[in-house]
């Protein structure tokens, strides 16, 4: 699981990774500024897209995707065990991955979170 939080005041996102889930990922941390950030979307049916070449971290299909994964050119990074708490949120060019796909404890909260950070930025 991770918790999502937004720095108004230093203009970041920041994905921190909690318990086993820095393990499977190989990271503990994602932090993008918040000008890098397009928006958020609850989408239970992105974990059975084609995820790309794993450079980093686990998937085993059906438990757990997590760590960097690089399809058509693009780097995204996962964080997702159960596919009804996939949030993804989708970056700019520039930013350090195409899209974070990550799973919270309430996907719509974060969503809101997300989309009203972006919206005051």
């Amino acid at each position: 699981m991770a918790l999502i939080a937004v720095d108004r005041a230093r203009g970041t996102l920041t994905v921190q990774l909690t318990g086993l889930d820095r393990l499977w990922a190989l990271k503990s941390r994602v932090e993008v500024p918040l000008t890098q950030v397009r928006g958020a979307t609850h989408d239970p049916g992105m974990v059975h897209e084609r995820k790309g070449t794993k450079l980093g971290g686990t998937h085993m299909p059906g438990v757990i995707t997590a760590g960097r994964f690089r399809r058509d050119g693009e780097l995204a990074f996962w964080a997702v065990r159960k596919p009804a708490d996939a949030v993804v949120i989708e970056l700019t060019e520039g930013a350090p991955y195409s899209r974070l796909v990550i799973g919270t404890a309430d996907p719509r909260a974060t969503v809101a979170l997300v989309e009203q950070a972006i919206a005051a930025a």
